[in-house]
């Protein structure tokens, strides 16, 4: 059933599922309908969400098709799983789960306050499994924002949603912003990939950069020498640097790449991934937002890059890997069509032009299947929830509604 406009707020909840706000920068599945929506949260909720504590905590658990290794053992969670349950439930007016999701994190911080990403690897300092991911400390902040626009208040927790996002965000600049002068003396604020002493301008993750929420950090945090919209300018930067190795009209941006030496961030630093993959894949989704809410004209030229390859392949053809000059490179072979991860954040991105109506209407109707489970049942339900919330208008930066 198709359903459109937005619910009326409640004594409780000023933006109830569904919203469907459409902005204006964007172009919108023709035939979207917020029960697909509904149908695969509730499909997420049952198949990932479990109980975690005495205290009301959830945590959101990969499953055996994720896979395994020293840092994520069968069942365990990460951190950017909590990032991800946590706008998928303050979207969808889910006050305990997104309390409880919380509550996970604040039992499992590091020294600095923010969450270990492999809390359930060995925690012995001689791995990996230590020390924080700034994407998922980032999606935690901006949920936080949303949370005090959605519910007001503190609701379960211990402080209100405001003060808490407030002390995430200034954790992440504090340890996740990597600031260097190059040698013509300009400055450059890196979002580096966590919160590690490894972390810097030479191994980067161009996937974590969200420079729609460093518009809304920036509003929120009060202290005068957080410069948000230097974070958001190198991140432009960063991809623009990114895009200098066989990749300049495509947009398929590497999985980490090292910008060290502005200009050209080199892919796969360290024996590190740098074809476009299931980090990458994210890129459109994140960039989409900056253009879709704000308006972002650097955000539109890199979109017109990305979109214009994705819907030369078509929706139905799009393989879970790439190499950066476009020669498919799948992680599984019989991928074609089958990855929500990749499938959703391209049609995401392609909603920056209404030349592209076609491909974003084929790409919502395969998410919309909730079928697309080739790269594993946690990672691509999170993608399938999070991307049609997006592409049906429910994916909202709050703060910017005028009128509720």
């Amino acid at each position: 059933m198709l359903t459109r406009g937005p619910t009326p707020s409640t004594s409780t909840t000023k933006y109830p599922f569904p919203q469907n706000r459409q902005a204006n920068n964007c172009v919108f599945p023709s035939a979207y309908d917020n029960d697909d929506v509904q149908a695969a949260y509730q499909q997420w909720k049952t198949d990932l969400v479990v109980s975690a504590g005495s205290k009301g905590e959830y945590r959101v658990q990969r499953t055996s098709t994720d896979g395994v290794d020293t840092c994520r053992p069968a069942n365990s969670t990460v951190s950017e799983g909590i990032g991800y349950g946590m706008l998928i439930a303050v979207y969808m007016d889910d006050q305990s789960l997104f309390d409880g999701l919380w509550l996970y994190e604040q039992e499992n911080t590091d020294t600095n306050g923010l969450m270990t990403w492999a809390p359930d690897g060995p925690q012995d300092m001689t791995n990996n499994c230590t020390g924080a991911a700034t994407d998922a400390d980032e999606d935690m902040a901006f949920a936080l924002a949303m949370a005090d626009q959605q519910w007001g208040g503190q609701g379960s927790l211990p402080n209100t949603y405001k003060q808490i996002a407030i002390g995430q965000i200034t954790k992440i600049w504090d340890t996740e912003i990597y600031t260097n002068k190059d040698s013509q003396g300009n400055t450059h604020r890196y979002i580096r990939a966590g919160d590690g002493t490894w972390a810097t301008s030479a191994n980067l993750d161009p996937s974590y950069l969200a420079p729609a929420y460093y518009r809304v950090f920036a509003n929120l945090d009060t202290n005068s020498g957080d410069d948000w919209m230097g974070a958001l300018d190198q991140s432009y930067a960063t991809i623009n640097d990114s895009l200098n190795n066989g990749n300049a009209s495509n947009g398929l941006v590497p999985a980490w790449c090292n910008d060290s030496n502005p200009g050209n961030c080199t892919p796969g630093p360290n024996g590190q991934p740098g074809n476009y993959q299931y980090d990458s894949c994210r890129i459109p989704f994140r960039i989409g937002l900056d253009w879709c809410w704000f308006g972002e004209t650097r955000a539109q030229t890199y979109l017109a890059k990305i979109s214009s390859f994705f819907s030369g392949v078509g929706a139905a053809n799009i393989v879970d890997g790439y190499g950066l000059d476009g020669t498919p490179q799948p992680a599984n072979m019989s991928s074609a069509g089958e990855s929500a991860a990749f499938i959703g954040p391209a049609g995401v991105g392609a909603m920056s032009a209404s030349s592209y109506q076609s491909f974003v209407n084929d790409a919502y109707g395969l998410v919309a299947t909730d079928k697309l489970r080739i790269g594993g049942a946690y990672y691509e339900e999170s993608w399938t929830v999070m991307s049609l919330l997006m592409m049906s208008a429910n994916f909202l930066n709050y703060a910017s509604i005028t009128s509720p």
